[in-house]
């Protein structure tokens, strides 16, 4: 398919809806170097990615689990069965889960903002190279991005933050079409007069 062709029709498959097999060790370093193949102001690489496969995708549900109760227990409110069984299961879908997390810092020429931008560039070639090597992925965040304890379980520093989790398998079930916006309600001309 050209590009434009692929452009035109890109569309998210749940995670729900990816399964096995996801990328090889080999096909998930293709992935993460044609990802990383973005505009990057200064070249400093404000990201990395962290990879989470096997039994490690449960143990990351688990600890989001006793997480979850602990937070639910400090605001005196109860779980939902249904609650903790989202958050068990939320990385045991797709085989493969990569954490991109964004390390932009404070520069003396490279604004925070644009480091952070590359980092989110990064994501969106990320689901493009995972649809170029056969898999579908789809970008997620959710409460646990946005947790400081869940971010420094996974290894993150103070100053790094969670740009999302990317559920990459093989798709199950094809795309189903999302209303788009309309280009000429979101788009004005601006000139000098």
């Amino acid at each position: 398919m050209d590009l434009k062709s692929y452009l035109s029709s890109r569309r998210t498959i749940p995670s729900a809806h990816l399964g096995a097999p996801g990328p090889d060790a080999q096909q998930c370093k293709n992935i993460l170097t044609l990802a990383s193949r973005t505009p990057d102001h200064g070249k400093l690489v404000p990201w990395r990615f962290i990879i989470i496969e096997g039994s490690a995708r449960q143990a990351l549900g688990d600890l989001c689990v006793a997480r979850q109760k602990t937070l639910a227990q400090n605001d005196a409110r109860t779980l939902t069965d249904a609650e903790i069984q989202k958050t068990a299961t939320c990385f045991t879908k797709a085989p493969v889960i990569v954490v991109l997390v964004s390390t932009a810092a404070a520069h003396p020429k490279i604004p925070l903002w644009e480091q952070e931008l590359a980092a989110g560039a990064v994501g969106m070639n990320l689901l493009h190279a995972s649809q170029a090597l056969g898999f579908s992925a789809q970008w997620l965040s959710a409460w646990m991005a946005y947790d400081r304890e869940i971010c420094a379980r996974l290894g993150l520093s103070e100053h790094e933050r969670i740009a999302g989790f990317f559920h990459i398998g093989t798709p199950l079930e094809g795309p189903v079409e999302r209303p788009r916006p309309d280009i000429s309600e979101i788009t004005t001309n601006w000139s000098a007069s």
